[in-house]
């Protein structure tokens, strides 16, 4: 029976006042007073909006940001929520994506796209985003919640669910979801994707999927919904009784050795690793997000570590009795697909802001800031150091791997064209030390790892958590964004130039100046020299013509991509020697737009062999001798891989010859 009993007289009615306003009107409005805090420094969270309107968004989101664009010019301020125009949806989410790694995930951006393949083209950046823990928030336009309309370009019918769209695809891409199917659920969805973006355990995508019908919708907001909320980025403290335990692990070492991750340089702790390893004498190896934690020529540093490695880290791995890992999630590349750390005795110490990443490997897990965990863990060793011989073993070590580097940088003759390990080493030489080196696919990453001397913990910027293929471009305008006073230095071979260059177009609208250095080596460089290893010959990895015989081995194909990227807007400078290229490179720093520096190379010309592996299995029976060859190099690696935890007195032994 229904109550019809008057509303007491202690129950008061909400009188607060509303705002009419649309959803899209209300997201942009919200998204404005967004802001963080970390260490007593507040700042604004969401720099700005991409988008690429279509039928999903445009009277939508497209509306409310032409209004807010309008609104902002007319009072003679700068917009509520800046809009940006991208030329690939995937490519907004990587710009997005590199702009809040520069900023140490403390400021992002968020992404809009229409309905059906413009959303569904975001999945790639969600899963980019969300792997590497990097907060962006995507708002894909959804179909009509009423149903009223067919979903007109995006018609996927499910007999067995009526509710279900292509943006669900983004749930397991995404570390949130919802969709908004009426206005009141606005601000559950908007507070739920702020709780996710804004804490470094559960960082990545947030996905808040709004129908297109919706976002038209006007609603009556409370104004409270709108006020200036601020998100404190907390620091997880470690506990006492577990820095106890790691010290006196550590206390028992002889050749320890630091993993030093990505979650050292968000955290801003690189200054606290310096005074830890300054007292403790403790060398350190970086994976790939951690390159920069210490910049190359300090005492204590190893340079890269992993299948990617240097020969000086991976040395040390070998035989080290403890392991620290410090924000790094001991990816398959870092470990070298578990292979890297090889005393049978290793115990290991892990620090890191997520539960998941302290219990690898096994040993004493500390589930804490990387900065806390270090500066309690300076007090907590007083007095201990390592052995003046293991010292003098580290010194050694990084000094033969550095002679290697300027080996491979040294150039003899200026009239010989250059091969990829010298572009590396000029393009390093002749950056200042506070410029940044964007990668992310093919072989350049691998060999940046190894061979790019850090001088500054931001000057290091490698997607190598998805190793996405055309994140260059977009990746390096979103790292220019966040830092207009440092210089981008682009990476990138053809192979990866052509999955995505267009963004260029959106350098040149936005006046972000980039320096772009292109290496045309007519295919694919680094799965044509994995190829080779495994024993396939190379096969489909080199952009030619078909031969009479059928296969792809007849001449080079005439790709002119330095003609390509004149024709969107960029200056572009062909280069054959050293010279040239020198003389490119300050022209391109002096200049105040953005130059495409082309360079061809000899993909068949390696960089120094780490001394490592990587595990990439190889066909176990074949009639070619190659893959039988490189079968039986597989087999060796295969026995010495270590189970992902270790039991106690377990024993590995390192393959004959190969280390």
């Amino acid at each position: 029976m229904v109550s019809t009993a008057p509303i007491s007289a202690d129950k008061t009615e909400n009188t607060e006042s509303t705002v009419h306003l649309t959803v899209s009107q209300a997201v942009v409005k919200f998204l404005a007073n967004q802001y963080v805090e970390r260490d007593g420094v507040r700042s604004k969270f969401f720099a700005g909006a991409f988008g690429i309107f279509g039928h999903g968004n445009v009277a939508g989101l497209g509306q409310a940001l032409l209004q807010a664009e309008i609104d902002a010019v007319e009072a003679g301020t700068e917009p509520e929520l800046p809009y940006v125009l991208g030329r690939n949806e995937q490519a907004m989410v990587h710009s997005a994506v590199a702009y809040t790694r520069q900023k140490d995930r403390l400021q992002t951006w968020a992404v809009t796209a229409s309905v059906g393949p413009g959303s569904t083209n975001m999945l790639t950046g969600a899963a980019l985003a969300t792997i590497n823990r990097l907060p962006v928030l995507l708002l894909p336009a959804d179909t009509f919640a009423t149903r009223a309309s067919s979903p007109v370009l995006q018609e996927l019918e499910l007999p067995s669910s009526g509710d279900v769209t292509v943006n669900d695809a983004f749930k397991p891409l995404s570390r949130y979801f919802d969709r908004v199917w009426r206005p009141e659920q606005l601000p559950s969805a908007l507070l739920g994707a702020m709780r996710v973006l804004t804490d470094p355990v559960e960082t990545g995508a947030a996905t808040v999927a709004i129908p297109q019908d919706v976002q038209a919708e006007a609603f009556d907001w409370p104004e409270s919904l709108f006020a200036p909320r601020t998100w404190h980025v907390a620091r997880p403290l470690p506990e006492k009784s577990v820095i106890a335990r790691a010290a006196e692990v550590i206390r028992t070492a002889r050749t320890p050795l630091i993993v030093a991750g990505g979650g050292v340089i968000y955290s801003g702790a690189t200054d606290s690793l310096a005074v830890f390893c300054a007292a403790t004498g403790i060398p350190v190896g970086q994976s790939q997000a951690g390159k920069g934690s210490l910049p190359y020529d300090h005492p204590q540093s190893v340079g890269a570590i992993g299948s990617t490695g240097t020969t000086a880290a991976n040395a040390l791995a070998t035989d080290a009795d403890v392991v620290i890992g410090i924000g790094t999630r001991y990816s398959d590349f870092t470990s070298a697909s578990r292979t890297a750390f090889n005393n049978p005795d290793v115990q290991f110490v892990n620090i890191n802001v997520a539960s998941i990443d302290s219990v690898k490997q096994g040993g004493v897990s500390v589930v804490s800031d990387a900065r806390e965990a270090l500066d309690a863990l300076t007090i907590a060793l007083d007095g201990y150091q390592v052995s003046d011989d293991y010292r003098t073993r580290t010194t050694e070590l990084a000094k033969e791997w550095d002679t290697t580097v300027a080996s491979v940088y040294r150039i003899d003759d200026d009239t010989v064209p250059l091969n990829q390990n010298q572009v590396i080493g000029l393009a390093n030489t002749l950056s200042d030390p506070r410029d940044v080196v964007v990668c992310a696919a093919g072989s350049m990453p691998g060999d940046l790892h190894k061979l790019w001397r850090i001088r500054d913990p931001k000057g290091y910027h490698v997607e190598y958590g998805f190793s996405c293929m055309g994140y260059e471009v977009a990746g390096g305008i979103g790292a220019k964004m966040a830092e207009p006073d440092r210089d981008v230095f682009i990476m990138v071979g053809d192979g990866s130039y052509l999955m995505m260059a267009t963004e260029l177009v959106t350098a040149v609208q936005e006046g972000v100046k980039i320096i772009m250095i292109l290496v045309q080596n007519h295919g694919f460089a680094s799965i044509g020299s994995l190829s080779e290893s495994l024993g396939s010959q190379r096969f489909g990895t080199d952009y030619r013509y078909r031969s009479d015989n059928g296969r792809l081995q007849g001449d080079v194909l005439p790709v002119d991509l330095a003609a390509n990227a004149a024709s969107l807007g960029v200056d572009v400078v062909r280069v054959d020697n050293a010279s040239e290229f020198t003389q490119a490179v300050k022209a391109a720093k002096a200049s105040d737009v953005s130059t495409v520096i082309h360079v061809e190379t000899d993909p068949r010309i390696p960089a120094p062999d780490s001394q490592s592996w990587w595990d990439v299995p190889v066909s176990a029976t074949s009639t070619l001798e190659s893959t039988q060859t490189a079968y039986a190099t597989y087999e060796k690696w295969k026995k010495i891989q270590r189970p992902f935890l270790r039991p106690s007195g377990a024993s590995t032994r390192s393959v004959e010859g190969e280390r």
